[in-house]
Parts: structure tokens; C-alpha cells; sequence
């Protein structure tokens, strides 16, 4: 190998820990290609899952400026040396890449690539994106590729990984896509049981009130007062539902910048007293940030339906290389010892599969006529 064994090996096991620690598909494949050239010490790397058009769904690249992949332009098309790695799934190890005669022109803009070292990567017969390194940071032999065998060889341990990597993290996503659809499928019937029953209350108490309007104006009078505060309760409860159903979006905005801008929201919503304070919390992996986020929500959820708390505060703050969620109310409380039938009613059940589906954890404290305090803690990236 181009490392020792010693180093070689640890610098395998620390690409193998970086990758298993995501499970945003985005994220592994930055840190696939990422490792890669670490592990190869190239100036370039990159990797392309192609998609059903002769391109490419997602690339991915390392050893690029910003400035440089804007000035490339549209993401590549699968051909060339590109479409090798993908339709022959063989591995390429080139001294000149520019001498290949399946190499075709690239954008002016686009990096001088001379030797060359792609992999497929592959899930048995599927071949799942290809892994490209070029520029190796070493002497080159005359007329010879700065990658070895041992190279290739490291390469493709680190691909097979990647593989399962990207497995996991495909069927992480499509999970979370079910669960979007079970809580899309659970906010439509809280807002049937909630607001629709509200709005029908409303309507039967205004024809109440315009049958009074001549013969008991003082009767009316409370009625229509009903009427306002009933459309009142309804107003709030749709805020709620929106806020739940189309959150701040979190790659734009960050955690922190959400979790305030949803807290305003309700503080505005709601009778009760809603605040939130962030203290030196960075950016964290997209999966963490979403549990953190839907986890508070179900505790703001639990604190101002059911718990008619007068105060809720959240508070996030940094904890080593990861983040502490806190949402505490002031609100009935329950007891601990009932928690199967509370953990369904308050959905503990929910944010525990949450915080344990991030590597995070979930504590609950609560006291019949105290409030509750719920802590969500995630171990960063």
C-alpha cells in the first residue's frame, strides 16, 4: 500500500467509522468520496450514481473549489471514461487518462486530470454509482500512473463498504419517507377530530345567534361572542397543523434559526407563554437535525394541547460535538409509572424511535401536577 500497514490500516477504519455515522444518502456520499482521496492521497476525487437518462442523479466531488465546480457547469452526462466504471463495471487504473481513446473533451473550466483510478460500486449485480481518484500527490515513474495495485486494492475494500453504506442509507430514507406519510396521515385526522368539530360548533352556534337577533338580543349578544371565541380556538389549531405539515426548511435555515421561527409562531398562537433559546449549537447531520426538530414539536404539541401548560421553554445547546434538546412545561404532568398508556397518547413512543433511529437518546421526567421536562441528546457528526 502507499501507506504502511499501520497507518494504512487505521486510515481504513476511521473511512469505514466516518461512513457508518451518516445516514443522509447526501452525506455518505460526501464522506465516501472524501475518504477516498484521503485514503489515496489524490488531489481529486468524485462520485456519480447515475440515474435512468444517461446521467447522472447525484455527483459528488472532493478537491474542488465552489468556484470551480460553478464554473464546469451542468453535472456530466455518462459517457466516455464515465460511462466505463458504470456499463463494464470493471476498474480503470490509467497512467494519462487524457491518452485513453475513450476519453472525451471535458468543460475549460474543469481540473487537468492526468493519471486515473475508477472503481464501480456495486451491490451484487446492481452497479449503485462509480468512484473516480486522479492526481495522485507522489512521484510518478516515467510513462507510469501514480496509483499502484495496493491502491486498487484499498480502493475497492473502501467501495464495497460504500455499497453497504449506501444501502443503509436508502432504506434510512425511505423509511423516513413512510413516516412523513403516517404523520401527514395522523395530522389529517387531528385536524378532522379538532377543527372540523370546532368549525361545526361554530356554525350551529351562529344560527343559534341569528335566531335570537329579534326576540333576545342580549342572548345573541353571548352567542356571537361564542362564535368569536370558537373561530379563535379553530385559527389556532390550523397554525399548528401548518407548522407541523411544512416546517422552515432546515438545509436553508439551520435547526436553530427553525426552532425559534416555530416557537414564535405558537408563543403568537397560543395563550401560553412559548420561548426558546439556543446556546452555541453547530451544524449537525441533516437526519439529527430533523429528529431534533419533529421531537420538539411533539413536546410543544403535548405541552399546549394536552398539558395546558401557562409556560413552555426550549431551550438547544451544545454538548461536546453533538446538541441537547430541552422542552419543558409547567403543565397537569403525568405519572411515569403509566407510560405505556401515556407514551401512546403523548407520543413518547415516536420521539424515542426518533432519537434511537440518530444514535441519540430520550429522557422524560414528569410529575402529576408539576409539568414535564423532555430531553433529546444526539451525539453530532
Amino acid at each position: 500500500m502507499s501507506h504502511g500497514p499501520r497507518s494504512g490500516l487505521a486510515a481504513v477504519s476511521s473511512a469505514l467509522l466516518a461512513m457508518s455515522r451518516h445516514l443522509e444518502v447526501r452525506d455518505v456520499l460526501k464522506t465516501i468520496v472524501a475518504s477516498a482521496r484521503e485514503l489515496l492521497d489524490a488531489q481529486y476525487a468524485a462520485l456519480g450514481v447515475p440515474d435512468d437518462h444517461g446521467g447522472f442523479a447525484q455527483f459528488v466531488v472532493d478537491g474542488v473549489s465552489d468556484e470551480q465546480w460553478k464554473a464546469i457547469g451542468p453535472l456530466p452526462r455518462q459517457h466516455g471514461i464515465l460511462a466505463a466504471m458504470l456499463h463494464e463495471a470493471t476498474p480503470e487504473r490509467l497512467a494519462d487518462v487524457r491518452e485513453d481513446p475513450r476519453f472525451e473533451g471535458w468543460p475549460s473550466a474543469h481540473p487537468d486530470l492526468v493519471d486515473f483510478l475508477g472503481l464501480p460500486i456495486r451491490d451484487g449485480d446492481e452497479v449503485m454509482g462509480a468512484l473516480f481518484l486522479a492526481n495522485k500527490n507522489c512521484p510518478k515513474p516515467a510513462g507510469g500512473c501514480g496509483f499502484t495495485a495496493d491502491d486498487e486494492e484499498l480502493l475497492g475494500i473502501l467501495a464495497q463498504h460504500a455499497a453497504i453504506a449506501l444501502t443503509n442509507a436508502r432504506l434510512y430514507e425511505r423509511s423516513r419517507e413512510l413516516t412523513i406519510a403516517e404523520e401527514r396521515s395522523r395530522l389529517a385526522h387531528e385536524l378532522h377530530d379538532a377543527v372540523s368539530q370546532k368549525l361545526f360548533s361554530l356554525r350551529l352556534t351562529a344560527q343559534a345567534a341569528a335566531t335570537l337577533v329579534d326576540r333576545d338580543p342580549a342572548r345573541a349578544k353571548g352567542e356571537l361572542q361564542q362564535v368569536a371565541a370558537l373561530a379563535a380556538e379553530a385559527a389556532d389549531e390550523l397554525r399548528a397543523a401548518v407548522v407541523e405539515l411544512r416546517p422552515a426548511a432546515l438545509d436553508e435555515d439551520g435547526l436553530v434559526a427553525t426552532l425559534r421561527t416555530q416557537v414564535q409562531v405558537l408563543d403568537r398562537a397560543h395563550t401560553a407563554r412559548v420561548t426558546f433559546a439556543g446556546h452555541g449549537v453547530k451544524a449537525l447531520p441533516a437526519a439529527q437535525e430533523e429528529a431534533l426538530l419533529r421531537v420538539a414539536q411533539e413536546a410543544l404539541h403535548n405541552a399546549l394541547r394536552h398539558a395546558a401548560a401557562d409556560h413552555v421553554d426550549v431551550t438547544l445547546f451544545r454538548r461536546g460535538t453533538g446538541a441537547v434538546l430541552r422542552v419543558t412545561d409547567d403543565g397537569r404532568g403525568f405519572d411515569p409509572r403509566t407510560v405505556r398508556r401515556a407514551g401512546r397518547h403523548l407520543g413518547l413512543v415516536s420521539m424515542r424511535d426518533r432519537a434511537n433511529g440518530v444514535g441519540g437518546t430520550l429522557t422524560v421526567e414528569s410529575t402529576p401536577g408539576k409539568g414535564t421536562t423532555i430531553e433529546m441528546e444526539v451525539p453530532g457528526g
